[in-house]
């Protein structure tokens, strides 16, 4: 390598060090400078670096003939807003679709393309709100979800396909969705007229239930912070925060631009990917479940070869914070299987086994508030089969204290009730927390 290349690559190791704004500014130094500069090898490195891209395309996918055109095409076009804040919400974005490009493609086939300032706007102006920044640039890159509520017809009152998911328990279906910006504004007029908030009101409504109409998160605009309605919604407009305040106010002592519904969603997409929530198929119709499926707050137990699973969710729209105590509805989840050795009693093993009776303690903090001892599980005495999956059944409990655990035991017999091959045994069910999570879904 010549004199001449030698410094060339000095150069060029330099301003990868250096970045894309220093790089500009050492370009207008010299013709040697300026051509090194243009090396779009540098650019490439620097939107891999700040965009996480591995192609050059602009902000709508479309490819750009240099990773330069497209590094000055992402920069003029999010030029109003500070830099950083759009590539966290490019990374939260990119999380969440890549989860589920590869889990749930049905729900990413939802996702719409970025709303324009103009469409931004024009929702400011009909809701005479102002948007903190966090949630236009959200908005931004996604105009939230495109959901046909009536696809599946009877089969599911709204869409399975929701980003944030939910769950059902008895005839309870929750299936949450981002709104698009139109009906943001359609959505937040009606709420906004049903439950009487002042005219002067900065809320908006950004993602509802397509399964369940009241279940309904709010996005106040004047401090940035997420709630949902509780049961008392309709009657007393009370709300409760999705994320911890103290969040949002360290981020703020912080100086980092963000509010609650950019929090909300980039811990959403950290559930996710971490596997502590995930896709459930039910009746061939699969959604994103929020019951957890990870330790801690989802504990597992193996007796006699039996596998049982549980966990528990909060469910807001059913509680109420009103009366000095408050009252928290918890839905829980109870997952059965039975090993591929099958259940062994004794030294040995049977290819089947049948609940019978079930047993439960429920606490709230230390202090029992209810036992229940009775025959099968919503009406069901399951029979279990090696290799025949889990048989999952949900129900829920009414709690005076926002921390408290359910523990207790399953009868069953080996064999079947109708042809008992030994006497019954009793299958543990770990103690698992009811526990008011700090973000709510």
């Amino acid at each position: 390598m010549n004199l001449d290349g030698l410094e060339s690559l000095a150069i060029h190791e330099i301003l990868s060090k250096l970045g894309p704004a220093d790089t500009a500014s050492v370009a207008c130094v010299s013709k040697k400078f300026k051509d090194v500069a243009a090396d779009d090898s540098l650019w490439s490195k620097f939107c891999a670096d700040e965009l996480q891209i591995s192609s050059p395309q602009d902000p709508s996918g479309t490819p750009t003939s240099t990773f330069k055109e497209a590094y000055q095409i992402w920069r003029e076009t999010f030029a109003m807003y500070p830099w950083s804040l759009v590539r966290r919400v490019k990374r939260c974005w990119d999380k969440l679709k890549s989860w589920l490009s590869v889990n749930f493609p049905e729900a990413l086939a939802t996702l719409r393309n970025g709303a324009t300032e103009d469409q931004i706007k024009e929702l400011e102006d009909c809701l005479r709100v102002k948007l903190p920044l966090p949630t236009r640039i959200l908005y931004r890159f996604c105009d939230g979800q495109a959901v046909n509520c009536e696809e599946f017809g009877e089969s599911m009152p709204g869409s399975p396909f929701g980003l944030i998911g939910g769950y059902s328990f008895y005839d309870h279906v929750v299936n949450v969705y981002l709104l698009p910006l139109r009906e943001v504004i359609n959505e937040t007029r009606d709420v906004i007229d049903q439950l009487g908030f002042s005219s002067r009101s900065k809320i908006i409504v950004v993602a509802a239930s397509s399964t369940y109409r009241g279940k309904i998160f709010f996005l106040d605009c004047a401090n940035g912070r997420l709630y949902v309605g509780t049961r008392n919604l309709t009657v007393g407009r009370e709300m409760m925060p999705c994320v911890p305040n103290s969040f949002i106010n360290l981020s703020k002592r912080g100086n980092q631009q963000q509010d609650g519904m950019l929090l909300w969603l980039e811990e959403h997409g950290r559930r996710l990917h971490d596997g502590i929530i995930k896709v459930r198929e039910e009746g061939g119709v699969r959604s994103i479940n929020l019951f957890p499926e990870e330790a801690p707050n989802c504990t597992t137990a193996v007796t006699n070869g039996v596998k049982v699973r549980a966990s528990a969710v909060f469910v807001p729209e059913h509680s109420s914070f009103q009366r000095v105590a408050g009252e928290y509805l918890f839905a829980y989840s109870i997952r059965m299987s039975l090993l591929p050795g099958g259940c062994i009693i004794n030294g040995l093993s049977f290819t089947s086994c049948q609940l019978y009776r079930r047993q439960w303690t429920i606490r709230a903090n230390d202090t029992i508030i209810s036992e229940a001892n009775g025959e099968a599980v919503i009406g069901k005495f399951p029979l279990l089969r090696p290799g025949e999956g889990e048989f999952v059944y949900e129900s829920c409990t009414f709690s005076p204290s926002p921390s408290g655990s359910i523990e207790g035991s399953f009868t069953f017999v080996p064999g079947s009730l109708a042809d008992p091959m030994g006497e019954s045994f009793g299958v543990a069910v770990a103690h698992f927390p009811l526990q008011l999570p700090d973000y709510i879904y």
